[in-house]
């Protein structure tokens, strides 16, 4: 019975992590049909942010 409340809390890091997962790949889709590409940090010369794909990664469009 003592493992249990460890492995609660476990779990439920787990299920929250597996959510968060698919919402960013909801925004690098919604980039992708805006025209962009996603970058990590910043976007390369002659691009411009457009908004954030996910923690480390940026929206960029030419």
């Amino acid at each position: 019975m003592r493992i249990m409340y460890l492995l609660f809390p476990f779990i439920l890091l787990l299920a929250q992590g597996a959510a968060g997962s698919s919402q960013t790949l909801g925004k690098r889709e919604q980039c992708l049909q805006r025209s962009g590409f996603c970058s990590f940090l910043k976007c390369p010369s002659f691009t411009l942010i457009s908004g954030t794909c996910s923690r480390f990664h940026v929206c960029c469009k030419r």
